[in-house]
C-alpha cells in the first residue's frame, strides 16, 4: 500500500510539473517583443486592422488572445496579450473561425504565415506572394496540441 501511494505520488508531482514546464517554458525563453516603434512602423503601412477577443467559443483561461492585429506592407503586426503556450502560429484564413473544429474544416484553405513566439505583441513578415486582401480572418493556432488560440476578423483600413 505504501509502495502505491507512493507511486502516485510522485506521479503527480511529475504531471504536475511536466504540466508547468509546458505552460513557463515558452515564457522563460520567449525572445524579446518588438519595440513601439517596430509596431508603429508596422502599423504604418497597415492596409487591413482586426481585433482579437477572449470570449471566442474556442477560447478559454488557457487559450485567448486580446488586441489589434494590422495587415500591410508585407507583415503582420500585433499589439496586445496571447496567452503564453508553445508552437504558436499565425495563419490567415478566408472564413471567421472561432474554435477547434471550424479551424480543423477550414484549413486546407488557409495560409500559414509566421510563428508566433512573443506574447506580448509581434511584428512578423509576411511571406511572399501572401496577400491579405485574399482572406479575412488572422487565427492563432497551437500546432503541438491542435489547440485554437483566437481569430481576429480584419476590415480595410
Amino acid at each position: 500500500m505504501k509502495k502505491l501511494l507512493l507511486l502516485i505520488s510522485h506521479g503527480l508531482v511529475g504531471f504536475v510539473g511536466f504540466a508547468l514546464g509546458v505552460y513557463l517554458l515558452p515564457i522563460l525563453i520567449q525572445p524579446q517583443g518588438p519595440s513601439e516603434q517596430e509596431i508603429s512602423s508596422a502599423v504604418a503601412q497597415a492596409q487591413f486592422e482586426g481585433h482579437f477577443v477572449k470570449e471566442l467559443k474556442g477560447s478559454d483561461f488557457l487559450h485567448w488572445g486580446e488586441g489589434s492585429v494590422m495587415l500591410g506592407g508585407g507583415v503582420a503586426a500585433f499589439k496586445g496579450k496571447l496567452a503564453p503556450g508553445p508552437d504558436y502560429k499565425l495563419y490567415l484564413s478566408p472564413v471567421f473561425v472561432d474554435d477547434e473544429m471550424s479551424f480543423l474544416e477550414n484549413k486546407r484553405d488557409m495560409v500559414q504565415v509566421a510563428e508566433i513566439k512573443t506574447f506580448d505583441g509581434f511584428v512578423v513578415n509576411l511571406p511572399e506572394g501572401v496577400d491579405p486582401a485574399k482572406y479575412s480572418t488572422a487565427v492563432i493556432w497551437c500546432e503541438t496540441f491542435s489547440e485554437f488560440i483566437s481569430a481576429a476578423r480584419y476590415n480595410s483600413l
